[in-house]
């Protein structure tokens, strides 16, 4: 029977995610001659070809490689589950988290709070991950994270969401726009004016929903998939923007004043909140996470990006 240990597993995904030994050697913190050594004695072991050396292109898995990856997922997968029964019992969280966090916000929240979540259960290792809505279902099906920071964006009845703060939608205009200093604005005062539209999977349909609503059209003149860029557009006039997390600045990245104007009416807010696919409660790093997540929204301190708490 083959022998292999689960660090070489863990490597070996690391390289089939990443198709670089250097890029898997970076996230993993650990020297690219370790990771190759791992490979080249995990293919002697199994007596089979796993990736495709190409000098231009890094590395190829092969159609043997590919199935041997998604086991080893597999196995490293439960051997996580076993680790997780060991801290029920200790009752101590330790071991890696993956945690996925929506791109438009992950900059004002992930950091912050996996600092806090880190320095209250050191044993604990977190791997994060920006996504768009579409890529953060994707990850949590393939077990590729553990639990993600998200908005109720179109959730799949299959994944759990649990809320955290309610976020209701602001206009983002330049500080010299006519309209900066209004008290609120209505989607009818915003739809004929140019749009910088954050055009991101889901978050798009959202966005759009807001001017449906009040039966109106936006003027899309901009389309970006970046916050910054949106809001450097934004601060040099080429339109006004929609968000829902209120920035910590309110300057653009290339130094020019915004203004963050409420939008009237009824409008439909957005939740942020904890996704995770179903069963991940049973991991007691998840669970503790979960509890950490709250008590961060009870005590305040996602008051900052403008949310309501969740009863």
């Amino acid at each position: 029977m083959p022998r292999f240990t689960f660090r070489q597993l863990e490597y070996l995904v690391a390289v089939g995610d990443t198709g670089s030994i250097a890029r898997a050697a970076e996230n993993l913190n650990v020297s690219s001659p370790s990771i190759s050594s791992a490979i080249s004695q995990l293919e002697e072991e199994l007596g089979i070809s796993l990736f495709v050396r190409q000098h231009a292109q890094g590395l190829s898995t092969t159609k043997g490689g590919r199935r041997v990856i998604d086991q080893a997922k597999h196995v490293l997968k439960e051997a996580a589950t076993i680790a997780d029964i060991a801290s029920d019992v200790s009752s101590m969280a330790r071991g890696p988290l993956a945690v996925g966090c929506l791109v438009t916000f992950a900059q004002l929240v992930l950091p912050r709070m996996r600092a806090g979540y880190e320095a209250a259960f050191p044993d604990v290792r977190i791997e994060q991950s920006e996504l768009n809505q579409a890529e953060i279902f994707s990850a949590l099906r393939r077990s590729d994270i553990d639990i993600a920071l998200t908005y109720d964006m179109d959730i799949p009845t299959d994944l759990h969401f649990t809320g955290l703060v309610r976020l209701r939608p602001f206009a983002l205009l330049s500080a010299a726009h006519d309209y900066s200093s209004k008290t609120e604005i209505a989607i009818e005062d915003l739809a004929d004016l140019p749009m910088v539209l954050l055009d991101l999977p889901i978050s798009t349909d959202y966005f759009l929903s807001l001017f449906e609503a009040a039966k109106q059209l936006p003027r899309i003149a901009e389309r970006t998939r970046d916050m910054a860029v949106m809001r450097s557009l934004v601060g040099n006039g080429f339109g006004y923007s929609i968000a829902n997390v209120r920035p910590q600045s309110n300057i653009s990245p290339d130094g020019l004043p915004l203004a963050c104007v409420p939008i009237a009416g009824t409008v439909r807010p957005l939740r942020m909140g904890l996704l995770t696919s179903q069963g991940a409660e049973k991991s007691r790093t998840v669970r503790t996470f979960m509890e950490f997540a709250k008590d961060q929204v009870s005590s305040g301190a996602l008051e900052p990006i403008g949310g309501e708490p969740l009863k």
